[in-house]
């Protein structure tokens, strides 16, 4: 049972503008200042949650060792430790299947004998309605309108649910859709940087770090603003709302040390893909960043935004800048109340939270320090296929042709010597004909809250974007051009510095507010430019300034795809093709036919940050924000169920009761062995959630849309699998269909696998289905970096649903393998030096695993096959709270036996 706080002599006054306020004063520990700044705010979880319940008072001291067990890369003692964030943060693409569970959770407390009242938000919950937009309209002057009101038609019953949610469930705050993008909400109105309780019952007022978990592995781009927060899996992020702790081993802190100036013609993009590739190299999985330096000084927030953002493409738990004086600038720049700012500052100085990036005296210890010179940076992109690929603008043009002719891999499509000029034609409705060849430019698009959070690459892109329209260039009428603002805000300064007519003649119109096609949500190209692209197996590309391009995310005709800033987005699209050397070849031509280089047109940083300091000002956010909360006319139509417990629709195909209580009962399942399981697939290396969780439109052929078709619905009224995301009955369908899956059962790329013993080549969900009825288990096996990409929930209770009872990995990305252990998935690892094939596992095995009643931590189980061969591999429950978990059947059970007893 929960008791006193062993740390109460640490709690402290301070009165800041005549209030009176309460913190743990976590600066008076000697080991405090050698502390790195992530590290102090879980010290301060610890010790202001300290109950000697779930965080012991040895949880603390535990922490203060960091310097001797975590201080240098040679140092390997684990330790396991409980976090309790400050608050959740849920995209509506998860929190949808969040509110699913949690009214799910409440029927089978109330069928168990509990109160289903207790299943509600004890941690505060900010759940923004991500409005994801298909791009169906893109170039065109009400774009927005017909996007939205097309999302809106498809999304009803979706906003509806949620809606009833945020009546249903306490502490629980929801941005309506069309707001923008998560993770730029939260930069821009939702993050506190430090709570300021204000007590209704007239307890004291306590100061505490803002901290948040978030159901998207984006979440870590409020690093930048001084915010510890990573991305968790859906299943892990219900648990922290019920009020659990995560639990999680302490971490090593890499120190990113930064110094020098950036060169005026690159952009925080270009930085960026530097680091990605850099710490990729190092190393930096299941680790922290922290980036400390004079060079610091030289980023503003946004800039900051843009690098802890794309941590998940680095692989680092976080990518951390500790608040500084610019940081509270920002705060005060986006409308923030002074006074609140006035107490985020006092408190962060009084417990030596505060960062002066130029003062060396302050640098605590790291694992291990590395050094990047800002000059050193040049203008890039990454790709054609990884983020973490990047490529120097200079040498873009000699990249790609290689990769066109590389094996088939991540940099590399196989194209034979003899298709290599292969060209296609067709006709456009301005009576024009247009040619499309290898490295031709079908998709542009600025999107993403990578870039879209940043006002100087925005700026950027629309000086850009002026220059080339007064030099009389133009973007080819065929090319999907689209421009999908993270906020309002980012609209309303365009337009106050005169660059949207720019933007627009060019192509870039606004389509909407939200992740688009960085996470699929590209919309169809036109049928003549998709079938000139398929008919001549031409490697076509998008040039999106997003952080994702795995192969099949962005369009399944787009089969090379680069991140870049929203200026080279921009430049591409001109171009018309990546096979371009800008340095010597002209993007385009003037009227008078004279040549046209991008450094005619480029502009400046300089250039940049005066228009900026122009016209991105206070007033903008105040006007964007202080009407978030009410939502649109359509919002506020709608007329949402009552009641603690969900209506539920049988007839749904968008909103269904999931199957993952069916049959639970009071007492523990006994843990079993998987006796004679088969292979559903045999997977290789970086096989990612966009493999594994459905994403992006449904394919007219697949399982889901033959049970959408079953129920009476057309193609065009499929919509997405994101939208879908409330329904197990599309996602278990839609599990394992990527179109570039490559499963060594099958001979070629697809969503299909091979039964066995008939031999039967069969779509994945069949598959499992006909297992199913035959009483099979199921395994997977796959290599290394599983899970990597997206924190997708999806990605494991679509395993679950298709009866895979064990992975069978060379490592496993952090999230997904928490998220498998949250769905009661047994998560194994090969030992060191081994995989299936030094093994020489065909996949076409019977596999037998043995799991002892009381595995521990890290335990080595002996897996045996009909063949008579047998290995090891490691129990990857990493700590005795996943062996809870698991005991329970996931950690959703756990909290509903935690709430009947």
């Amino acid at each position: 049972m929960a008791g006193a706080n062993p740390f109460q002599s640490l709690l402290k006054e301070i009165n800041v503008n005549g209030e009176t306020f309460h913190y743990f004063d976590i600066a008076s520990f000697p080991e405090y200042r050698e502390l790195p700044y992530s590290v102090r705010v879980l010290l301060e979880s610890a010790v202001r949650n300290c109950d000697n319940f779930q965080v012991l008072e040895k949880d603390v001291r535990g922490i203060l060792r960091w310097k001797q067990m975590k201080g240098t890369p040679s140092s390997e003692d684990e330790l396991e430790i409980p976090f309790k964030p400050a608050r959740v943060i849920l995209q509506d693409f998860t929190g949808v299947p969040a509110v699913v569970d949690f009214a799910a959770m409440r029927d089978a407390v109330l069928k168990l004998g509990g109160d289903p009242d207790r299943i509600n938000p004890i941690c505060p919950s900010d759940l923004v309605i991500d409005h994801s937009v298909q791009v169906d309209f893109a170039r065109s002057e009400d774009a927005l309108a017909k996007n939205q009101d097309l999302e809106f038609e498809r999304n009803k019953e979706r906003f509806t649910f949620l809606k009833w949610g945020a009546k249903a469930f306490n502490n629980m705050l929801i941005i309506p859709p069309g707001s923008g993008i998560v993770h730029q909400v939260n930069l821009e109105y939702l993050a506190r940087v430090v709570f300021q309780d204000a007590k209704k019952d007239g307890s004291l007022r306590m100061l505490y770090p803002d901290s948040v978990v978030g159901t998207d592995s984006h979440t870590t781009m409020i690093n930048g603003l001084g915010v510890v927060g990573w991305g968790v899996g859906g299943i892990e992020a219900e648990a922290v709302m019920l009020g659990q702790a995560i639990s999680m081993l302490l971490p090593e802190v890499i120190g990113y040390k930064l110094v020098g100036k950036l060169s005026p013609l690159v952009t925080s993009t270009d930085l960026v893909l530097t680091i990605t590739k850099h710490l990729r190299q190092i190393g930096v999985v299941g680790k922290f960043v922290e980036f400390f330096g004079p060079g610091v000084s030289e980023l503003s927030i946004a800039d900051r935004a843009t690098i802890s953002n794309m941590c998940p493409e680095y692989g680092a738990t976080v990518g951390y800048f500790p608040v500084d004086k610019n940081a509270l600038e920002y705060l005060r720049q986006t409308n923030r109340a002074d006074e609140k700012v006035r107490v985020i500052e006092a408190y962060l100085k009084a417990t030596d939270q505060l960062r002066d990036f130029g003062n060396a005296e302050q640098d605590p210890v790291f694992t291990q320090i590395v050094e990047l010179d800002l000059a050193s940076v040049v203008t890039s992109v990454s790709g054609p296929k990884r983020p973490h690929d990047r490529v120097s603008v200079s040498e873009m043009q000699q990249d790609f042709r290689e990769c066109l002719t590389n094996k088939v891999g991540f940099k590399g499509f196989a194209v034979p010597e003899a298709e290599l000029a292969a060209e296609g034609t067709f006709s456009w409705t301005d009576g024009k004909t247009y040619a499309l060849k290898h490295g031709s430019v079908v998709i542009a698009a600025i999107t993403s809250c990578t870039n879209t959070s940043n006002p100087s690459v925005m700026l950027g892109a629309g000086l850009l974007a002026k220059k080339a329209v007064e030099a009389g260039l133009k973007v080819a009428p065929y090319i999907k051009t689209s421009l999908s603002p993270g906020s309002g805000v980012v609209t309303y300064y365009l337009k106050e510095s005169g660059v949207i007519p720019a933007l627009e003649e060019l192509g870039f119109n606004v389509v909407g507010y939200g992740c688009m096609t960085c996470i699929g949500n590209s919309g169809p190209l036109d049928d003549n430019v998709a079938n000139t692209i398929e008919k001549n197996n031409l490697v076509c590309c998008g040039v999106l300034s997003g952080n994702r391009n795995f192969e099949g995310r962005i369009h399944p005709n787009t089969r090379a795809n680069y991140l870049a800033s929203p200026l080279l987005v921009i430049a591409y699209a001109l171009a018309g093709t990546v096979d371009i050397d800008f340095e010597k070849q002209p993007i385009g031509a003037r009227p008078d036919g004279s040549a046209v280089f991008l450094r005619d047109i480029w502009p400046t940083r300089q250039e940049i940050q005066a228009v900026e300091k122009q016209h991105v000002i206070p007033a903008m956010f105040r006007d964007v924000y202080e009407k978030v909360e009410l939502g649109s006319p359509a919002w506020q139509g709608l007329n949402a169920p009552t009641g603690k417990l969900y209506p539920w629709d049988v007839a749904s195909t968008y909103i269904k009761r999931p199957p993952f209580f069916d049959g639970m009962t009071r007492d523990l399942p006994t843990i079993g062995n998987i006796v004679n399981a088969r292979a559903l697939l045999n997977l290789g290396d970086s096989v990612t959630t966009d493999h594994i969780s459905p994403a992006g439109s449904i394919a007219r052929n697949s399982p889901a849309a033959r049970f959408l078709s079953d129920r009476g619905l057309t193609p065009r009224d499929f919509n997405s699998y994101g939208s879908r995301r409330g329904n197990d009955d599309i996602m278990a369908r839609g599990t394992f269909a990527n179109i570039r899956l490559v499963n060594k059962l099958v001979p070629r790329p697809g969503p299909r696998t091979l039964h066995i013993p008939s031999g039967e080549e069969m779509d994945v969900f069949d598959c499992a289905q006909r297992y199913a009825g035959e009483g099979t288990p199921l395994i997977a096996l796959v290599g290394k970096d599983y899970g990597s990409g997206s924190s997708r929930d999806w990605a494991a209770k679509g395993p679950y649903l298709l009866g895979i009872r064990a992975v069978i990995a060379e490592s496993y990305e952090r999230i997904h393998r928490s998220n498998l252990v949250g769905m009661g998935i047994v998560p194994l690892q090969y030992l060191p030096g081994q995989n299936a094939e030094s093994l020489e596992l065909t996949g076409q095995e019977l596999f037998s695993i043995a799991i002892p009643a009381n595995c521990k931590p890290h335990e080595r189980i002996t897996v045996s096959t009909d063949g008579g061969k047998q290995f090891e591999v490691i129990a990857r429950f990493d700590t005795e709270v996943d062996l809870e978990y698991f005991r329970n059947g996931g950690i959703l059970n756990y909290m509903i036996r935690k709430m009947i007893d």
